[in-house]
This record gives C-alpha cells, sequence and structure tokens, in this order.
C-alpha cells in the first residue's frame, strides 16, 4: 500500500468500513519471543495489536505518509482488478482483538496506529 499512498493515489478500499487488524513488526517480534520465553503462555493467539476500519488505516497512513487520501479503490474495481482475491484479502472484514496477549500481560511498543505507522514509515 506504500507505492500508492506515496504517490498520493491511495484511498479506501470499497466503502471502508471493513475491519482491518494490524500489527508493527517490532511488536510481532515481541509476541513471538513472549510466545516462546513465557511457561505460563499457550495455545495460539492473535498477533495483532488492534483493528480500525479500512477507512481509519487509510487515514492513519496517509497522514504518516503526508499525502492525501482522495482516491478510494472501488469494491467492483478491486473486484476487477483482483477477481476472487478481492473479496479474501481487501474487502473481507475481520475485527479481532488480542485479548489473550493483553491478558497474559504483553506489553506492545507500539499500541496506536498513528503513531505507529508514524514510527515505521
Amino acid at each position: 500500500m506504500r507505492l500508492p499512498f506515496s504517490l498520493g493515489l491511495g484511498g479506501r478500499i470499497g466503502n471502508g468500513a471493513q475491519w482491518m487488524s494490524w500489527i508493527a513488526l517490532p511488536d510481532a517480534i515481541g509476541v513471538i519471543d513472549h510466545a516462546l520465553n513465557d511457561e505460563k503462555f499457550s495455545g495460539p493467539v492473535n498477533v495483532v495489536a488492534g483493528a480500525v476500519t479500512n477507512a481509519d488505516f487509510t487515514k492513519a497512513l496517509g497522514q504518516a505518509l503526508r499525502r492525501p487520501t482522495w482516491f478510494p479503490l472501488p469494491a467492483f474495481v478491486a473486484r476487477l482488478a483482483f477477481g476472487e482475491m478481492a473479496e479474501a484479502t481487501l474487502l473481507a472484514s475481520t475485527r479481532v482483538e488480542p485479548k489473550k496477549l493483553h491478558a497474559s500481560g504483553f506489553e506492545f511498543q507500539h499500541a496506536d496506529l498513528p503513531a505507529a505507522l508514524t514510527a515505521m514509515l
């Protein structure tokens, strides 16, 4: 997503209401380390810092790159360009929360999306 947004061509996908889970790379690595080294921690875990709508993610990414986000990608264009993959990746909505990580005491370095994007970009 960085290239079109860097060129000022980014925008929400579809109606922007679909949920997107996200995590900063240092936190993903921290989760793996936490899971391997905390004996009380076991079983599957959602490796996410949180979830935001596509519209909110778009806004945060545009702000982090200091670029406008005026060019939405309509759902029908996404379907034409990417076929079935568009439904599964760009238009799907899944709100995943890090409940198990919070319960285990894991502390995110980047728990806020705008701050995480600004730090990483």
